[in-house]
């Protein structure tokens, strides 16, 4: 296995539409490979949803497209490899080189996203858009990197 990853797989989801407990499952942050094993659900799920500060953030036609400009622009403007992107209804999934740690690279796509839906008038502006971390896969081999992409540009079900 090489030192560094050639990739990573960024996963960001929009606040409050996958809480600690859910069914669906979390990755455990120390396995952080691509097809780990979830975490099996918790009652947290209540306790987290009656803690939101506000409901559950969907991503719209023009919120995606501000989302999607956002990330290829700080791509270009760091040098960064955009290897996949899918930008869903409730998250987003990329496969990103770059570095930085991915744990970076997340904060500075969701805070240019951010920004980019509040100046275009998709989103209202001192609103939470992002959960407040997101799941930072490391992508060690090329294999690695073919399946994840496969699965950001195939496995999401249809266009939006």
């Amino acid at each position: 296995m090489a030192d560094n990853p050639v990739a990573y797989f960024l996963t960001m989801r929009a606040y409050g539409t996958w809480l600690p407990g859910d069914a669906r499952g979390a990755v455990r942050r120390s396995w952080n490979s691509y097809g780990s094993p979830t975490l099996p659900a918790s009652g947290l799920e209540a306790q987290s949803r009656a803690s939101l500060t506000g409901g559950p953030i969907q991503f719209d036609a023009p919120r995606r497209q501000a989302i999607a400009e956002a990330i290829r622009e700080v791509c270009a403007i760091r040098g960064w490899g955009l290897l996949a992107l899918n930008v869903r209804t409730n998250h987003v999934h990329l496969i990103v080189q770059c570095e930085v740690a991915p744990e970076r690279a997340m904060n500075q796509f969701k805070s240019y996203a951010t920004r980019r839906m509040v100046a275009s008038g998709a989103f209202p502006a001192n609103v939470r858009a992002w959960e407040r971390h997101g799941s930072t896969r490391h992508l060690w081999d090329d294999t690695d990197v073919d399946e994840a992409c496969g699965y950001v540009v195939y496995g999401q079900g249809p266009d939006l």
